[in-house]
């Protein structure tokens, strides 16, 4: 489900499936009922917006004020959703952690970047936004926070000359590492980057599409098929590091996008 614990009365309300319901209720409140702030504090508008949904759509006798993971008020919910292509409200709802800002910043360049590298179908989208999600934190990191020194001297990264470690650290939505790839990305795209590699990171549009060249070059679309979340992560981690929240992410996309 695209809720860890239960949102509003009583419930735990954490600030992300906070953000998911609120954008939930958004989308199943007619005018003149104003659209609740998503800022994902579960306070008495939220708890009163879920009982008026209760009442009104579900024609609930005695509303609860809570969505519970799997509960029939978060099945009713969805329905309420929006059929169409990811926009800035779908792309919060699958990564609630992320600012509004974030989202409006990286919404064009992945919807480009998507399209560009045939991840083009809804299951293929789940799962890059998924992989994207967590290895970004949430749209939040677009640059590896470590200083890089540990790559110096990597030669199966290419790192041949002294600084090679942090001047082509990670970069990129799923990170962009060593002077190999910086090479092989760059030529793919037509650019130098050796010179100026920050702009992997700073440029939304290269950060988003350094991810999808990954993606297109290690034949993820394959795996992302099958619905294979481990196998994607191993190719992209070298193991299964954070494979629970991983999973989570998936379980919103999947969510918001229909499957």
């Amino acid at each position: 489900m695209c809720i860890e614990k239960s949102v509003g009365e009583g419930g735990v309300n954490t600030r992300e499936d906070g953000v998911v319901i609120q954008i939930l209720l958004n989308y199943n409140r007619p005018p003149p009922l104003p659209p609740l702030g998503v800022d994902g504090g579960v306070g008495k508008m939220t708890k009163d917006a879920i009982r008026e949904f209760q009442t009104r759509v579900m024609k609930m006798p005695a509303p609860d004020g809570k969505v519970d993971p799997g509960g029939a008020t978060l099945a009713t919910l969805r329905k309420g959703i929006a059929a169409g292509p990811i926009d800035a409200t779908i792309l919060r709802g699958i990564m609630p952690s992320a600012s509004a800002s974030k989202v409006q910043t990286y919404l064009q360049p992945i919807l480009n970047g998507m399209a560009g590298r045939a991840i083009n179908t809804k299951l293929r989208q789940a799962h890059f936004l998924a992989q994207t999600g967590h290895e970004s934190g949430g749209l939040v990191y677009s640059e590896e926070i470590a200083s890089g020194e540990a790559y110096n001297g990597r030669a199966d990264l290419g790192n041949t000359e002294p600084g090679d470690g942090p001047k082509f650290k990670g970069r990129g939505l799923i990170q962009l590492t060593g002077r190999a790839n910086y090479t092989a990305y760059g030529t793919a795209i037509g650019r130098d980057l050796l010179t100026t590699p920050s702009v992997v990171s700073t440029d939304p549009f290269l950060a988003v599409d350094a991810a999808c060249w990954f993606w297109e070059t290690h034949n993820l679309n394959t795996w992302a098929d099958a619905d294979d979340i481990k196998t994607i992560t191993r190719k992209i981690n070298g193991g299964l590091n954070g494979l629970a929240d991983r999973e989570a992410y998936l379980r919103r996309a999947k969510f918001f996008l229909g499957l």
